[in-house]
């Protein structure tokens, strides 16, 4: 019996490979409308945390992972030899960059290693992993096919790119258009029916090279958008003029413009990474992407710029940074959420560092840093307490994320000078020369 069928009579099992921003509400999705799903992971404090009813991903409410453990329709699990308990296994493991700004596979690959011994007849694979055009293909089509499965008769296989925005008030979880394309018309069929379980809207398309498209336009078109504005942010510093103001002015203009808002870098998971693996294939074709990688110089060399501003704030007051003491306001990659994952904070402790500055932080969601991939040396670090004591033993505050519980009259009564990158404190009253904008 195909998911589809086991979907409609009610007896389908999800399997979610990965539970971390994207698998979890995928699988609270499920589970929230009474499909049977079991989360897999390989990280243990995770499958503890959901087994006790607990969530570990802030904007997640605890609510919502106990009812699903009380309502017996969560599993999560360790234990990979149950892959064939599911009917759909759902990948959602990251797609990072190696050291040379290349793809790196290697947790797709691993998963897919670890499932493929246990697959079996009439199981649907989607992955939902932002990746270039060709990888699901090239990836998973061969190595199923090898274990004696036929690809739209008794095996299926689909790409979803995932679409979360954590934090995100209007557009969360099941009410985000789902994009779905299928290695063949057979396995779109399968995929349409397990996501359109769920999802409000599903949008199917030609193929899986035609999903995974979807997911680097719709990331690099943020990217190469968010270059120009920092970009013109850097003119507009040079000319005197308060680039959010200009923003603000133009965004009035009711057709063919959109806002996009300067920052310190780029963060999470997909803004920084995506452009460069449309990159890095289009070369197979001979094509070099010359818009997209520029637009990433520009994003990349934004804590660099954000760092000098800093390093002439204080020249200004006949300091040097090294040696000087900078609170860096927010640690999350944005506003109002615990996601760390390719924070430009991080870039900005690394340049402020090696400049000799002594560099704390504070961000009211994430009180220490867990371990990440590119930055071990800061796990544990921890969040300083908000007081006046402590805000005004700093020789300057830098204002990475904006954050919503910041009390930002509290800062400009206790903080003697201020680096503000997001424009925070545009209706605080400030004394004058306190605030520079960067």
């Amino acid at each position: 019996m195909s998911p589809k069928q086991k979907l409609e009579n009610g007896t389908a099992v999800i399997g979610v490979l990965g539970l971390g921003y994207v698998g979890l509400p995928l699988v609270l999705g499920f589970a929230e409308k009474g499909i049977r799903v079991i989360g897999f992971d390989v990280d243990q404090s995770k499958i503890d945390n959901l087994t006790a009813g607990v969530s570990y991903i802030q904007h997640i409410g605890p609510g919502r992972v106990a009812s699903a453990i009380k309502n017996d329709v969560l599993q999560a699990t360790s234990d990979f030899s149950r892959i064939p308990e599911v009917d759909v296994i759902i990948i959602c493991v990251p797609t990072p960059l190696d050291r040379h700004h290349e793809p790196d596979l290697s947790y797709v690959r691993a998963t897919r290693d670890t499932i493929l011994p246990h697959l079996r007849a009439h199981q649907l694979v989607c992955l939902e992993s932002t990746t270039y055009p060709g990888t699901t293909e090239e990836e998973f089509t061969g190595q199923i096919q090898a274990r004696g499965f036929e690809l739209g008769k008794d095996f299926y296989l689909v790409f979803s790119p995932e679409r979360e925005d954590p934090g995100n008030p209007d557009f969360s979880g099941t009410n985000i258009p789902k994009v779905v394309g299928g290695h063949c018309p057979a396995c779109l069929e399968q995929g349409v029916a397990a996501y359109g379980a769920i999802y409000k809207t599903v949008v199917p398309v030609k193929s899986t090279r035609v999903a995974e498209m979807v997911k680097l336009l719709e990331n690099i078109f943020r990217a190469v958008n968010i270059g120009l504005v920092n970009e013109m942010k850097i003119v507009a510093d040079a000319m005197g003029i308060d680039i959010w103001e200009v923003i603000d002015a133009a965004k009035t203009k009711p057709f063919g413009y959109t806002a996009f808002y300067p920052g310190p870098g780029l963060g999470g998971h997909c803004i920084p990474i995506d452009p460069f693996y449309l990159t890095w294939k289009a070369k197979e074709y001979g094509i070099h992407t010359r818009f997209i990688e520029l637009a990433g110089e520009i994003n990349e060399g934004m804590p660099q710029y954000v760092v000098r501003q800093v390093g002439e704030r204080l020249n200004q007051l006949k300091k040097p940074i090294n040696g000087s003491k900078i609170l860096i306001l927010g640690l999350a990659y944005k506003a109002n959420v615990d996601d760390m994952r390719e924070s430009p904070t991080f870039k900005l402790f690394d340049y402020l560092k090696i400049q000799g500055a002594d560099i704390s932080f504070y961000d009211p969601h994430i009180p220490v840093i867990t371990p990440t991939r590119e930055h071990a040396e800061y796990t544990g670090m921890k969040s300083i307490e908000w007081s006046q004591a402590a805000i005004s033993a700093f020789d300057l505050v830098l204002i990475s994320t904006h954050h919503a519980k910041y009390n930002l009259e509290e800062l400009v009564a206790w903080a003697p000078v201020i680096v503000d990158t997001r424009n925070a404190l545009v209706n605080v009253a400030t004394q004058p020369g306190q605030v520079t904008k960067a």
